[in-house]
């Protein structure tokens, strides 16, 4: 496929006055590719860490309840999405979906500033929890606002024949965030004694997120504007969506939730299940974080261009029925016999469907969202989602072995949502050669 080179906007004028010009294809999806990775990198490097900032920053006895209180201190942070993700959305619908990206970014930002800084709970009390507490809340709401608003301009960089291929650059990103922040966690564990991790160690991890900020920056100033703004009139674009295009938004819904909470488990939980219920060192966990994620960048661009050729429900069905079909055998090979090889073999099988399906089901909820409307309705379809079933995945996974004593019981979870989020498949059309207008 061929991309053009050069965009056919004026040279955009930066602080100081001078004209720059605009950034080509190529290298306005690249920026907007690493912007959207160093978010995701803030806001899932947290995950890889989740049992030691259990230790440092919430004084219970009970090692499962540390470890829930951390993944819920996790999930907290989604709470915030769906307000970010209406907020934001509504702000790149009507004035542009650079802005928004900016400032999602600057807010990313913040947040780390916020981890590295604050002491544990040994140092100042119960002002440690409440600060770890605000910097998930900040994160949730810029991710929440920045999904939409960066997905949409991937989206309309596109022409009919390559939008499914752009939109995989968005869990391109996100893979790339989990494979970055899961290779920082894996060197700072292997390099660092346990003392010398968990007294600052980890904190590096957060240094490098504070690199969102020039990004930032970079894309404020010379992104291509793909989306005119202004053109609601006195219309709510939330209101609208409920009003005009529920369906479509509650299949996006559906369909985001099934995204939502294998990516979750596969990428990010069982990172934390091999140190919890694998009994295996922070050091080896985090390798099968590593290879869902190298997975999911290797496999994201292709399932884009395959959706662009056979269709985007083809694509969805098939990959989200066989990660429902393989889930549970999974879940019950590792725990006949845990080791780490048989861990990676099980998480490599699992990231595959998984990859396939997240690209596609991203483009498919975009197409079938009006441009006026597109950021909003893709904040708030996959916030919605990511909030309840991605964000509490692991404190419910945890949950439900804590309830039913039985370690495979993650895989239920997993088939339930992957059920539900068939029916949204089901509410929509097949978009693809859809005009969009």
């Amino acid at each position: 496929m061929s991309i053009e080179r050069t965009m056919s906007s004026p040279p955009a004028e930066t602080g100081a006055g001078v004209a720059s010009p605009p950034l080509s294809k190529v290298h306005a999806i690249a920026a907007i590719t690493i912007g959207n990775g160093l978010e995701f990198y803030d806001f899932v490097v947290y995950s890889f860490f989740a049992t030691l900032i259990g230790r440092l920053y919430f004084p219970v006895a009970d090692p499962t309840g540390q470890l829930l209180l951390s993944f819920a201190t996790f999930g907290v942070g989604f709470l915030m999405r769906p307000l970010g993700g209406l907020l934001i959305g509504i702000y790149a619908d009507r004035v542009g979906r650079k802005p928004a990206v900016a400032l999602t970014l600057w807010l990313m930002g913040l947040s780390s500033v916020i981890f590295v800084v604050t002491p544990t709970y040994a140092q100042i009390g119960m002002a440690a929890p409440l600060m770890i507490l605000l910097a998930r809340l900040v994160q949730g709401f810029a991710i929440g606002g920045e999904m939409g608003a960066s997905t949409a301009l991937l989206l309309e960089y596109a022409d009919e024949r390559s939008r499914g291929y752009y939109t995989s650059w968005q869990p391109f990103s996100q893979g790339l965030a989990a494979l970055f922040g899961a290779l920082v966690g894996l060197a700072l564990s292997n390099l660092l004694e346990p003392a010398a991790l968990e007294s600052w160690g980890w904190r590096v991890a957060f240094v490098i997120g504070i690199l969102v900020i020039p990004v930032g920056l970079l894309i404020r100033r010379r992104l291509e504007e793909t989306a005119p703004a202004g053109e609601h009139g006195e219309e709510v674009p939330g209101l609208a969506l409920l009003l005009a295009h529920r369906r479509a938004l509650a299949a996006s819904i559906l369909l985001m939730i099934g995204v939502a909470s294998s990516t979750y488990i596969v990428v990010y939980y069982l990172s934390n299940y091999a140190v919890s219920q694998l009994h295996m060192p922070l050091s080896l966990g985090i390798w099968a974080g590593c290879v869902a994620s190298v997975v999911q960048v290797l496999l994201s661009p292709f399932a884009g261009w395959l959706c662009d050729r056979l269709g985007r429900r083809p694509v969805v069905l098939w990959s989200r029925v066989a990660l429902l079909v393989g889930i549970y055998p999974a879940f019950a090979l590792i725990n006949a016999e845990p080791s780490l090889a048989r861990l990676l073999v099980v998480v490599g099988c699992l990231s595959v469907p998984m990859s396939m399906s997240s690209p596609a089901s991203m483009v498919l909820v975009s197409e079938v969202l009006p441009q006026r409307l597109r950021a909003t309705g893709l904040s708030i379809a996959y916030c919605v989602a990511i909030a309840i079933f991605g964000g509490f995945a692991q404190f419910f996974s945890t949950e439900l072995i804590h309830l039913t004593g039985n370690p495979n019981a993650p895989a239920f979870y997993v088939i339930g949502c992957g059920l539900v989020s068939l029916l949204g498949l089901a509410m929509v059309p097949e978009t693809l050669g859809r005009r969009l207008k």
